[in-house]
């Protein structure tokens, strides 16, 4: 059986399973499904509240201009404490009980509501609204904080936030439109009574409707969710902020200490100057989209177009940043998303054409989507629990302050430019005041993203261009060395081809190098393992993940950084097979330990020798039945990532082996990888007595 990456109709149902396992792990967290189950409740109600108090207001009043207003009242009504509040939310939720937080914020929000149902004034409506954001403003910054700490590893953050924005602005919604076009839609199709008393009798029935939803939503965290009262689960390595200290601390100094910390700590002065980057590209495309789509001269429904072609891309963005942040540590991501979305921004902003800037929108929503779920996930998982509620809070302020305020003056900026015509190549070009804005935000999101990318990460070895091409490659490299690992069940068979392999590519025009040898790691482990008396799994498992953590720093990554090519046999897929079917080990457990040992490194291109172990088939005996179930669970490495797997039927001779993995390779090493390919063609075989392995900094040692 051969596979090349990316061929194949294995390659999307491998990607699809790799998502929905990924989901499946994070809704079996009883706490965060039953928080997810309660954050669609609260979405509901925020959607219909909206709606609801819309038609009540436009019930309440009989002037003509009121009656316009409505909508825009409501949201600006429901907007505004968000932009004076949210730093005390972030304050309360990281100084108070988050369950509390929350159960007091819901029962606010409630109480309030229906205090507008039953005043029915138009001056409450308003007010009551007001009164239920600034709740709301102490509710958010409690669940984002909370969230992290519900689950079993940091890396599930991303997951949960994506499954957070799916719920919020796409299950809610839909639920929240259809709730209310039912229910005031009752006396118009199914009561049949006329009146104004019965239409706003329902007004004020869907207002309560949405005051009881968060009723429920206080009910279920204060009985079922007693979770998200814990602090510091996943606490970082180096802690700046001090819960026990916090606990003493006044307002005051909580919020000097939060701007301390912002100050001092790359990483989020980084993450919070990108964000005010891609905000202010964000809402100069909000304030200029309808000039915008005037100026293309595609009629009344470009503008509806260019609005969907944004949440389209915003969507794909949050759907497909996890798989790219398999290609790019997050921390480099928020900053190149940023760039990207920069670029897409300055494309529009030059289209001459509808069918042109509905492409470059949906980009720079797909960047925009990508940035802004990156950067929930990078203060979910890289921030201290001790202030993880202030930042939340500043980057949700952030968003709104800037939205807020380049949404209102884009709108007069475009007005005070106007229109100018231009003499270009003796014809006539006008130009209005759109494009010049909508170039300004992406100069900004540019030095923005460019400012968080420096901050971000201070260890980069590759440039900014590398990692942009490495994000949107189908298959990502690495910029400096080319990684080649050899799998399978049986030590013989890797080894053997894994030297073959190595002599076959010293043909081409990279060094290439063999990482380590087998044997002498076996000797290690098996020294560390007795010397230390360990006789249990789990600190063998520990024992085998420093050994292999040594061999990257001491081998691997100086090879790769030197720009070789390394090849090496049974670099972390056969080991994790080997400790979660013979062990028992928990294989999610072990991941995350593999990926500790190795800072992350996976190799860019994995050699599956897929055989019958010891050539024989499923038997009654025990190790036979290991070496079956081992095998078993490395074909489904394969399975869920294809884009990285070259799958070869290792049934035969060790020359047939050899010829079917160059065979392979010859397909994969084509356009830039073309240099990794031998430029002759003569043929490698070693009997195995005649095997030596090399590393870098130890002599050939025969295999054994």
């Amino acid at each position: 059986m051969r596979s090349v990456p990316g061929a194949g109709p294995g390659a999307s149902s491998g990607a699809e399973a790799s998502t929905i396992n990924r989901v499946r792990r994070v809704l079996a967290i009883k706490p965060f499904r039953r928080l997810w189950g309660v954050t669609y409740l609260c979405s509901v109600a925020d959607w219909l509240n909206i709606l609801a108090l819309t038609g009540l207001a436009t019930k309440l009043t009989d002037n003509y201009f009121a009656q316009n207003f409505a909508f825009v009242g409501v949201v600006l009504t429901g907007l505004a404490p968000g932009l004076l509040f949210a730093p005390v939310g972030g304050l309360l939720a990281d100084r108070f009980d988050r369950r509390k937080v929350m159960v007091v914020s819901d029962l606010l929000r409630c109480g309030f509501l229906l205090s507008i149902a039953f005043v029915s004034a138009p001056w409450w409506l308003l007010a009551g609204n007001f009164l239920v954001g600034s709740a709301a403003s102490m509710w958010i910054p409690s669940k984002e904080a909370a969230v992290p700490n519900l689950l079993r590893r940091p890396d599930q953050v991303e997951t949960a936030n994506q499954l957070g924005m799916v719920m919020t602005y796409g299950l809610a919604v839909v639920t929240a439109a259809g709730a209310n076009a039912i229910l005031t839609g009752i006396n118009t199709n199914f009561l049949h009574v006329p009146g104004e008393d019965t239409s706003l009798r329902i007004a004020k029935l869907v207002v309560v409707i949405t005051a009881l939803l968060y009723l429920a939503s206080a009910i279920l965290i204060a009985t079922r969710i007693p979770e998200l009262s814990l602090r510091n689960v996943h606490a970082l390595p180096e802690q700046k902020v001090k819960q026990a200290d916090e606990e003493k601390l006044g307002i005051g100094t909580m919020i000097a200490d939060g701007f301390r910390f912002i100050r001092t700590t790359p990483l989020v002065r980084g993450l919070l100057v990108g964000a005010f980057g891609a905000f202010a590209a964000g809402g100069a495309v909000i304030g200029s989209a309808k000039p915008y789509s005037s100026s293309l001269g595609a009629g009344d429904s470009a503008f509806s177009l260019l609005v969907l072609a944004v949440f389209v891309g915003l969507a794909a963005g949050m759907a497909f940043a996890p798989k790219l942040s398999r290609r790019l540590p997050h921390d480099r991501l928020f900053g190149v998303s940023i760039i990207a979305a920069g670029l897409s921004l300055a494309l529009v902003a030059l289209s001459p054409h509808l069918s042109v800037s509905l492409i470059t929108v949906v980009l720079v929503g797909f960047w925009a989507g990508t940035a802004f779920l990156t950067g929930v996930t990078i203060i979910g998982s890289r921030v201290e629990d001790a202030i993880r509620g202030r930042i939340n809070a500043i980057y949700q302020l952030m968003m709104k302050l800037v939205l807020f305020g380049t949404t209102v003056t884009v709108p007069v900026l475009v007005g005070v430019l106007g229109t100018r015509t231009f003499n270009v190549w003796g014809g006539k070009v006008s130009v209005d005041g759109t494009r010049p804005i909508m170039f300004a935000g992406a100069v900004i999101a540019l030095v923005a993203g460019l400012f968080a990318y420096r901050q971000m990460d201070d260890k980069r070895t590759e440039p900014i261009l590398a990692d942009l091409r490495n994000a949107l490659r189908r298959t990502p490299r690495r910029v400096n060395g080319f990684l080649v690992a050899v799998e399978g069940t049986t030590a013989i068979n890797t080894a053997i081809q894994a030297v073959n392999l190595a002599d076959w590519m010293r043909g081409g025009t990279r060094p290439v190098v063999v990482a380590a040898d087998p044997a002498l790691d076996d000797q290690r482990l098996a020294a560390l393992v007795s010397g230390a008396s360990l006789t249990g799994a789990r600190a063998q498992a520990l024992a085998a993940a420093a050994v292999r953590a040594d061999i990257v720093e001491r081998h691997v990554q100086p090879a790769l950084d030197a720009g070789s090519v390394v090849v090496m046999e049974r670099f972390v897929d056969s080991p994790l097979a080997h400790l979660s079917a013979v062990a028992g080990l928990d294989s999610d457990e072990l991941e995350g330990l593999a990926d500790w040992a190795t800072g992350r490194l996976r190799p860019d291109l994995t050699i599956l020798l897929d055989a019958a172990p010891n050539g024989a088939p499923r038997d009654k005996t025990a190790s036979m039945n290991d070496q079956w179930r081992v095998q078993h669970l490395l074909t489904e490495m394969a399975a869920a990532d294809p884009d990285r797997y070259v799958v070869i039927d290792a049934d035969g001779t060790d020359t047939e082996v050899a010829e079917r993995i160059r065979t392979a390779l010859r397909a994969v090493f084509v356009g830039r990888l073309a240099a990794l390919a031998p430029t002759s063609e003569k043929p490698v075989t070693l009997p195995l007595e005649t095997l030596t392995l090399e590393t870098p900094e130890e002599p050939r040692v025969e295999a054994k």
